[in-house]
């Protein structure tokens, strides 16, 4: 008896090409020197409030300074690109990437009054303003082109196109574009910025588009290549609350335009999900400990990332971290759900935190899954004493475990073999 085999299934990828994307490109070309910010310069003035042209220029600077750093970045991008029709549309995406750099150098200079008309003298007059989280997204761009010149491989390409067109395009990006150009529209103001976010909004919406097809078509039955995603992911997430991150997190930056904190990081953390899903690549699947606590609705997703900045666990550093219960619950939920799913622990284990300045807390390892309890331990198989704020400091990736242990900052006393496991326990 014959039996019929069912059709693969249908990805929302597979309904463009590389060549729609290209021609997309050459219909939707403009032009970043024919905008006529002259009435922008009028409205800057005349129809903002002194906070408000603060708050704006603060969100400005970030997309001003972005998209000169990506337009830097993106040749070794088209070099390890495995198709020619993958490297022209790359191609076209630098030319997007250098006319928006463009576009804003000519906006913040003859509008807003920022540097002296080059692109060097304004990137360094809004430099002060980028956030941390913001710096350490695009010095991992920084790294990645140079890691990328080095190994083209898919894997590596992956790595890249996640943090470039997932991360910092669909993530970062597209969410500011919305809030601009939704209260620009609505004041109708500044005509000729207006248009420009329009057309770079179109540009972004074809770039990410193509970020998503490309890791649809490059990651199936290459677990390598998924890997590299979720690393990327795992690395890049805990930045994400400390992007936005105006002077005192004074929320009024955003409220000002009838936005909130919750509004621009639910829309953010939806991006994601969104573009990783289409792409084949939702976080439930992806390799390794969770990314992101997917039992939570994306708004406290988003919440908990600010949570976690403001309170100086995720961030800078500088600060004393908060210890409240209510944080160190937080700081611990954060620990157990980063149980690696490949741990190797033959049966139940008990690691307690002894802090030598704040209350002790443990989690309980049982199989697949780990408890995060407040308090001591009945009974700890592994015990560190180590200061709370140099404990945060590891979280946060601000410092390593192994010096603590080598400078004696942290003791720990009972399993040393459970001790040498942590890495693989925790692997993040």
């Amino acid at each position: 008896m014959a039996t019929t085999q069912s059709a693969p299934r249908a990805r929302p990828t597979d309904s463009i090409s590389y060549s729609d994307l290209y021609r997309r490109w050459e219909h939707g070309n403009w032009s970043a020197m024919d905008l006529d910010f002259t009435q922008d310069a009028i409205d800057w003035q005349e129809k903002f409030t002194p906070f408000e042209r603060e708050a704006a220029l603060f969100n400005y600077a970030l997309f001003f300074w972005g998209e000169d750093a990506v337009a830097d970045n993106l040749s070794p991008y088209i070099d390890a690109a495995p198709l020619e029709e993958q490297k022209y549309f790359l191609t076209t995406q630098q030319v997007d990437e250098a006319r928006h750099a463009v576009f804003f150098t000519r906006f913040m200079h003859e509008a807003l009054g920022i540097g002296k008309g080059d692109v060097a003298s304004g990137l360094q007059e809004i430099r002060p303003l980028l956030s941390w989280g913001f710096n350490q997204v695009f010095d991992r761009l920084d790294r990645m082109a140079d890691e990328l010149r080095a190994d083209r491989s898919i894997p590596n390409l992956c790595r890249a196109v996640t943090l470039y067109h997932l991360v910092i395009e669909a993530t970062m990006a597209q969410p500011g574009q919305h809030m601009i150009t939704s209260y620009l529209e609505e004041r109708d103001v500044m005509p000729g910025f207006r248009a420009g976010m329009e057309k770079v909004s179109a540009d972004e919406l074809r770039h990410i588009g193509f970020g998503v097809k490309l890791l649809a078509d490059l990651t199936p039955g290459n677990e390598e290549a998924r890997v590299a995603v979720a690393e990327m992911l795992r690395e890049c997430v805990p930045w994400l609350g400390n992007v936005f991150r105006p002077p005192g997190w004074d929320e009024r930056y955003l409220t000002t335009f009838g936005w909130s904190f919750d509004k621009i990081g639910e829309e953010s953390v939806l991006s994601l999900e969104t573009k990783l899903r289409s792409a084949g690549l939702a976080f439930e699947t992806l390799p390794g400990p969770e990314i992101v606590p997917l039992d939570l609705p994306p708004v406290e997703r988003s919440r908990l990332g600010m949570k976690l900045a403001k309170a100086g666990i995720m961030g800078p550093g500088g600060q004393e971290p908060d210890r409240d219960p209510e944080t160190m619950a937080t700081l611990f939920d954060v620990i157990r759900r980063g149980l690696g799913p490949d741990h190797g622990l033959r049966g139940p284990a008990t690691i307690e935190w002894d802090f030598t300045d704040a209350d002790p807390w443990h989690v309980r390892i049982e199989g697949p899954t780990a408890t995060a309890v407040s308090g001591r331990a009945p009974h700890a198989d592994l015990r560190l004493k180590v200061a709370y704020r140099d404990w945060v400091d590891v979280i946060g990736g601000r410092a390593d475990a192994r010096r603590l242990l080598l400078t004696r900052r942290m003791r720990p006393s009972g399993s040393l073999r459970l001790l040498a496991r942590m890495p693989r326990i925790f692997p993040r």
